[in-house]
């Protein structure tokens, strides 16, 4: 069974945004309402529930706090009452439904009777109709046309923001057919019809489709009407609890597709269960090799092998001879320290990766055994290399022990507003990285050398920008999940754009240091072939934002893919060089 996700699939623009509103509105001190639900999506709704925040389905004058204007705006009228009762108003109405409003607040003044082509029922529509001054009128369907007043002369044509765009197009056609003076304002969002299209092409590819939203969401079932009308088998799920896997079991290729408000947790879980059902259907070589590559990459012993693999680089950049003792402490060190943030970072992961949390829930008592005895072993082989590289060890230890361990001293904490490391925004990105990079270029520098040296500064540097562009890649695609649970991450502070741009801009700094470490007699000419990893990142971010692959075991065993990358190049050097 063939897998397809749509690149559309998941929050729009509009409702993204208003999520943002309301989740950076959140701090545990005011109360926060939305009038009426936020999005037509009850998982998002019962999300959103769960920090607090409240759906006001009526004006009451005992509460207080802040209102927030959920993303299908309201009509003027309802606005004036919300504004008479004091409280605060934050307004999370989609920007391209403001521009609707506008429109119909234009073409009124000019004497224009207006008619929305969208459901009569529809939240958006109900809020567009206050904006006509009693001049408007709704129509659904080409039949609705053949009621409208035949006396009215001047007429403007809009459409509900997620209206189905050969359907508007036909019922314009019939009204610019009915009255003398037509304007028409196509005002359906490009991100509706780009996700219209997507379907309609997925359909020629097929052979099934299944669509992901709320039962109430619009866009959702106008996803599934214009799937069906294709003649493909459409299947329309909340959750994954609906998906009826016997009717996908004689499916050569499904493709998957969500509604404008469907988080991508949602998603994701949807997707992990088909997935699940391919891998059964599987021969079961290939299905044991797919549940080994998953438990590599879910028990963090894949991104332990990379560390290895860095640590065989790092050594090579310094002119030190490689030794078992350098990769397996790094190994170990990487493996406890990932496997101790999945554990101290659960919520999250209930979010972003509800796979891999299950998975830890399942095998907990094992990885805390495991977590034990890899300490014990780094520790044991620093020991034994000398007592600079355990203390150094020791220190780099510990200090990732106490990252989430309240140690900030109680005077700091009114003015930092932080009671340890983890609250720092961005902290772990940026720690991450520096841990990589001092566990795996200092240690094998200090056991030799007794020193470090501009070459070990040079594959610090290496690693460590290397390491932050994998794990500020990995805050990208777990953006919706960390806000929700409120983590300040680099792309939840700067943006994921901007966040693109940092990471492209360090990888440009790690080629010119390569390119130029050679020639200044601080590396060996190996670090022209490393050039490799550098391209190998530009392009797996290339593949993300092309949303050629966006999920899953996949992309993060290709991201993590590059360490061993850097292994593999400096073998053939030493293979083909020396």
């Amino acid at each position: 069974m063939r897998i397809k996700l749509a690149k559309t699939a998941g929050f729009c623009m509009g409702v993204r945004r208003a999520m943002d509103i309301v989740l950076d509105k959140i701090n545990g001190k005011e109360n926060i309402y939305t009038y009426g639900p936020l999005v037509h999506n009850p998982q998002a709704i019962e999300m959103l529930e769960s920090r607090g925040v409240k759906v006001l389905h009526e004006l009451d004058e005992e509460i207080s706090g802040t209102v927030i204007i959920r993303a299908h705006g309201v009509p003027p009228q309802e606005l004036a009452m919300i504004q008479g009762t004091g409280l605060k108003i934050l307004d999370a109405t989609c920007p391209r439904v403001m521009k609707v409003q506008a429109i119909i607040k234009m073409q009124v003044k000019e004497g224009f009777n207006i008619i929305i082509v969208g459901d009569r029922e529809h939240p958006e529509v109900v809020g567009l109709l206050g904006f006509c001054q009693g001049r408007g009128m709704v129509v659904s369907s080409i039949e609705d046309v053949n009621h409208l007043p035949e006396e009215m002369k001047k007429v403007s044509v809009v459409a509900q923001t997620t209206q189905d765009t050969s359907e508007f197009e036909r019922i314009a056609k019939k009204i610019q057919e009915k009255f003398s003076e037509v304007k028409i304002f196509n005002t359906i969002c490009n991100s509706t019809a780009k996700r219209q299209n997507e379907v309609l092409q997925l359909t020629k590819n097929v052979d099934g489709i299944v669509v992901i939203g709320g039962r109430d969401s619009g866009n959702t079932q106008r996803l599934v009407k214009i799937s069906e009308s294709t003649g493909t088998r459409t299947f329309h799920v909340e959750t994954e609890e609906d998906l009826d896997l016997k009717k996908l079991a004689g499916l050569s290729s499904i493709g998957i597709t969500a509604g404008a408000s469907t988080p991508s947790w949602m998603i994701n879980r949807v997707v992990e269960k088909i997935e699940n059902f391919q891998r059964e259907q599987r021969p079961l070589l290939l299905r044991l090799w797919s549940n080994f590559l998953e438990f590599l990459i879910n028990g963090n012993l894949y991104v332990a092998f990379g560390a290895g693999c860095l640590t065989y680089v790092s050594c090579l950049l310094q002119g030190i001879d490689p030794k078992l003792s350098y990769l397996l402490i790094a190994g170990s060190y990487v493996f406890a320290m990932h496997v101790l943030y999945y554990f101290t970072d659960r919520d999250a992961a209930k979010f972003n990766d509800p796979g891999r949390a299950e998975f830890y829930k399942r095998h907990r008592e094992i990885f805390i055994t495991l977590v034990i005895l890899s300490a014990l072993v780094s520790l044991f082989l620093s020991f034994q290399i000398g007592l600079e590289t355990f203390l150094f060890f020791s220190i780099i230890f510990l200090f990732g022990l106490m990252y989430g361990v309240t140690i900030i001293p109680k005077g700091l904490r009114k003015i930092l507003k932080y009671k340890t490391l983890k609250d720092i925004p961005g902290s772990k990105t940026l720690f991450v990285a520096l841990a990589w990079g001092a566990v795996i270029s200092v240690p094998p520098a200090l056991a030799v050398n007794q020193r470090v040296s501009i070459s070990t500064g040079i594959a610090f540097l290496f690693v460590s920008i290397l390491v932050f562009v994998r794990s500020a890649f990995f805050d990208i695609t777990d953006i919706q999940g960390d806000r929700i649970v409120g983590k300040e991450t680099i792309p939840i502070i700067i943006g994921e754009g901007k966040t693109k741009n940092l990471l492209r801009f360090l990888l440009g700094i790690t080629l010119l240091i390569l390119l130029a470490s050679y020639p200044l007699g601080f590396t060996p000419s190996m670090s022209y072939p490393l050039l490799a990893c550098v391209f190998y990142a530009y392009t797996y971010l290339m593949i993300y934002e092309r949303k050629m692959i966006s999920h899953g075991i996949l992309l993060e065993s290709m991201v993590e893919s590059n360490f061993v990358l850097g292994w593999l190049v400096a073998l053939a050097w030493l293979f083909f060089v020396l």
